[in-house]
């Protein structure tokens, strides 16, 4: 008897050390290394849709408990606190998440593409459509991410995933208001909340089972959807050096080997694009770009 319940004891115990050896591998595999790790898109835009104003959504976006941020982008060893800042001209709002790293320097997070696309015919709606950006200097590229989810068709049968119109998130019909006054945070290095206390950013391992389970409500997508909204953005864009260099290896390790996703081509076929950078002769960086097929159904 004693040696079953040894024999038990040595077999659970190896399942849990494989059990947490593969969670670990999954967690590192899934890393970047970038500082884009410790910023949640998904969870911004979580926030986002449950905010009542940009006021608001820069308040839950800076709050410890809904633990979207962990960014300590200049080593300080403290939260950076992140303001929101809207630039909209013709109905077309972006709502700027930028860091204040020093007294002197920003950087740009991420940007929250909005805009109001009038009223559906079918269902006699109002319908906007919403990205957030990613900032190529804390993901490595332009990293672009929108709200779906699933819709049911053929009587039930299947289902399929299409964009969500966000034009019932309270924030979106309060920037549409006519009584809207357009959010710029009068916070920065110097001027804080006082609300806001910062806290010590916890390990990615820490950090990321927070928002993982949220993923499969947003879609990592190539096109930006509210055209417009670049032209307002990329003339204020701010980035910051500090962030740059401190993090500049990261960066570049991740872009010298960059994967694109998979897509469904036609039939069901998948196409997978690979895009890789490495040092050609005379030190030159040669891109070298190979797609692969898989068949789908005939």
């Amino acid at each position: 008897m004693k040696r079953y319940t040894l024999c038990y004891s040595l077999l659970m115990s190896f399942c849990l050390s494989a059990s947490l050896s593969q969670a670990k591998t999954f967690i590192k595999s899934d890393s970047t290394g970038l500082p884009g790790d410790h910023f949640s898109l998904e969870g911004a835009l979580e926030l986002f849709k449950k905010s009542s104003s940009p006021e608001e959504f820069e308040k839950m976006l800076n709050s410890e408990d809904n633990k979207v941020n962990n960014l300590d982008l200049n080593g300080d060893g403290e939260i950076d606190y992140i303001r929101v800042i809207d630039k909209t001209d013709k109905g077309v709002h972006t709502f700027i998440l930028q860091a204040a790293v020093s007294e002197s320097e920003n950087q740009d997070i991420a940007v929250i593409e909005l805009e109001k696309e009038g009223t559906d015919k079918k269902e006699g709606t109002d319908k906007a459509v919403l990205q957030i950006v990613g900032d190529e200097d804390i993901y490595g590229e332009e990293t672009i991410i929108e709200p779906t989810e699933e819709v049911k068709a053929n009587a039930g049968t299947t289902t399929s995933t299409t964009v969500v119109n966000v034009a019932a998130w309270p924030a979106v019909r309060y920037v549409y208001a006519p009584s809207y006054t357009v959010w710029v945070s009068p916070y920065g290095w110097r001027v804080r909340p006082v609300w806001w206390r910062p806290w010590r950013p916890v390990r990615y391992a820490v950090y990321h089972p927070y928002w993982a389970p949220y993923r499969h409500r947003y879609a990592v997508v190539n096109t930006h959807r509210v055209v417009y909204a670049r032209g307002i953005y990329r003339p204020v864009r701010t980035t910051s050096v500090i962030v740059t260099t401190r993090h500049q290896p990261a960066v570049a390790s991740y872009r010298a080997t960059r994967t694109t996703t998979t897509v469904h081509g036609p039939r069901g076929r998948e196409v997978t694009r690979k895009s890789t950078t490495v040092q050609g002769p005379r030190g030159n960086k040669v891109t070298r770009k190979t797609t692969r097929v898989k068949k789908g159904r005939n």
